[in-house]
């Protein structure tokens, strides 16, 4: 076996959960050296493992966690873990990545990630220790919330457990249902619950035991690690966006920014302005439901808001995403409203923007006229109908059915596929790309289908992070999304929070990232990383059968809002994908050249 190094166990557990067996496997040291752990490893295991044209919930469909070579270390925000799988909701490669204290206990255990492979003959829970994985009947279990799941195994296991868990929503296989862990952190995109449903895997808990027993991943110069984090924190603590804003009104404080830059979807995109926002806003939040603010492990930012309504019911959230999707998308401005159904989607496990944009694209379909009668109340602006939507949703009855499938599905079905405002079969998040040219290039050309965080060119667009771009710009867009998202790969394979990123340079983390491993890593060799990542990923997608034509927008893209600071403008996508694929060196095709293939090291397989 090969021996604890810096950074890195070097070590995995692989699970079969139809047979009830695993086996402790090493990592060649070369592939964490290439991809680092995280987002990086899930995609290598992915790519070799799960042949492209595997259903994703086939049993041959595999789930791989991953920490990074940073994670459990006191380099701020370094407590997150990454999930990857093929996902049910868009067919491509996918991965998520999540705070809170589970992705630290995963470490502690001596491994550096779980691949799951099979399918349980029935319900059942893992429980990871340092030194077995076991097998525990979840039949019991079955049905029960985030919430109810994770007292349950608390109750039987010991309060110390970290929970990863599925609600109902995975259970009956939801296309957007999530994975959440430590009760209110979600790895919140694509489905990646329902593949534990399909698996009928209810939760994986760790227990690394005392703090003594714990295996811990070396650091090589522990004395330059301090000076780097001091330093990180200095820029955290300095920016006015993790220092203060973040601090004052979490995630939601973006919310008046962006409205009154007309970019903030309203009633499914049909608009990108409304007065009304500030119902939703973080500072509202602050006055009227705030209860305290949550951090993750190793993080000073604390963007996370505890919450509790008139009811009395309490929970986290809503986050800007979360506000926007069940909310301005949805035509409601009652925060209460929006709060409670935010609730009930973290409660039962569903990724809050994917439910909230399709319940707009229903209210859509609606006001169009393209739904029957039992669809009647839900129409733009009806709160009422928001929480009961979910609910069958969940469970999958009624209008449910069709909800659960997405928004690309349902617009299909009722004849207006141009409705659904997706990417790749992902619900498009809470920035309008006429509003932000460089949005809607990363929105076209994530790996995963329409997402934010690839490459969140708003940093630069409208807040001036790390400078100012010209937001209607085109002809510097491409270089910029370029860069972003392969910084962002990086980050995804540390596992870092990219927020750290609004106030802190790419080159304090390929600094820590040095002081953790012993062996100088620039930001040059971080951008190379990171595009072997997004190269690799991109390759999959290709062989799965993925090409331009899918990196597109909606055609409400190619018409121009009429109101609004952003009226005017359309997003010259169809120029800037060829100057992005150039700068890619890919084909005019959108599909990696054999020299590019082999320039990062990537094999190359049959398309």
């Amino acid at each position: 076996m090969m021996d604890s190094m810096n950074g890195w166990h070097g070590q995995l557990y692989r699970v079969d959960l139809s047979g009830h067996s695993f086996k402790r496997e090493d990592i060649p040291h070369y592939v964490l050296e290439r991809y680092l752990g995280g987002r990086g490893l899930g995609a290598k295991y992915l790519k070799d493992e799960v042949h492209p044209s595997t259903d994703p919930f086939d049993k041959g469909n595999k789930i791989i966690y991953a920490t990074g070579p940073i994670t459990g270390t006191s380099i701020p925000t370094s407590g997150r873990f990454s999930v990857t799988s093929k996902s049910p909701l868009t067919g491509t490669i996918f991965d998520c990545n999540a705070g809170g204290t589970f992705g630290p206990a995963l470490k502690s255990c001596g491994i550096d990630a779980v691949i799951l492979e099979g399918k349980a003959p029935e319900p059942l829970f893992l429980k990871i220790t340092p030194d077995a994985v076991e097998f525990h009947d979840a039949v019991d279990a079955w049905g029960k919330t985030i919430p109810g799941t994770t007292r349950y195994l608390k109750e039987h296991h010991g309060k110390k457990v970290k929970v990863s868990c599925i609600g109902p929503a995975g259970e009956n296989r939801v296309m957007f249902a999530n994975i959440m862990n430590d009760y209110h952190h979600a790895l919140g995109r694509g489905g990646l619950g329902a593949i534990m449903g399909s698996k009928q895997l209810k939760a994986i808990m760790v227990d690394a035991g005392e703090r003594d027993q714990r295996k811990q991943a070396g650091v090589a110069d522990p004395d330059m690690l301090k000076v780097v984090i001091k330093e990180i924190n200095k820029r955290i603590n300095a920016s006015p966006v993790t220092g203060k804003g973040m601090r004052l009104f979490g995630t939601a404080q973006l919310v008046n920014l962006i409205n009154s830059m007309g970019l903030f979807p309203i009633r499914n995109f049909q608009s990108a302005t409304d007065p009304r926002a500030d119902n939703l806003s973080g500072e509202t939040i602050r006055e009227e439901i705030m209860v305290s603010k949550t951090a993750c492990y190793a993080c000073s930012i604390a963007c996370g808001r505890m919450t509790r309504t008139s009811t009395g019911r309490e929970g986290k959230g809503p986050e800007y995403e979360s506000d926007w999707a069940l909310g301005a998308d949805c035509g409601i401005f009652d925060l209460e409203a929006v709060t409670e159904a935010n609730y009930d989607c973290n409660e039962m496990g569903l990724d809050t923007i994917s439910c909230g944009a399709t319940i707009a694209c229903a209210m859509e379909l609606n006001q169009d006229g393209r739904l029957p009668d039992e669809w009647s109340e839900i129409r733009f602006g009806n709160a009422n109908a928001l929480q009961e939507a979910i609910h069958k949703i969940v469970s999958k009855t009624g209008i449910g059915a069709d909800l659960a499938m997405g928004s690309r599905r349902l617009a299909s079905k009722f004849g207006a596929p141009g409705v659904a405002m997706q990417v790749k079969g992902l619900e498009i998040p809470a920035y309008d790309p006429r509003g932000a040219f460089g949005m809607a290039l990363a929105y076209a050309t994530s790996n995963r289908g329409a997402c934010h965080l690839r490459a969140y060119t708003v940093g630069a667009e409208l807040l001036g992070l790390p400078k100012m771009f010209n937001r209607f710009s085109f002809s510097d867009k491409p270089d910029l999304v370029v860069t972003l998202q392969n910084m962002n790969a990086f980050f995804d394979s540390l596992v870092a929070c990219k927020f750290t990123g609004m106030g802190v340079p790419d080159d304090y983390y390929a600094r820590a990232l040095s002081a953790v491993l012993g062996s100088e890593v620039s930001v040059t060799d971080a951008e190379i990383i990171g595009e072997r990542v997004y190269n690799l990923e991109r390759h999959y997608n290709a062989m799965i059968g993925f090409t331009r034509e899918d990196d597109t927008l909606p055609p409400r893209f190619s018409e121009p809002l009429v109101e609004g600071p952003s009226a005017g403008k359309i997003p010259p996508l169809a120029l800037m994908l060829d100057m992005y694929y150039g700068i890619r060196n890919w084909d005019v095709h959108g599909i990696p050249t054999t020299e590019k293939l082999k320039e990062l090291g990537i094999s190359a397989g049959e398309i």
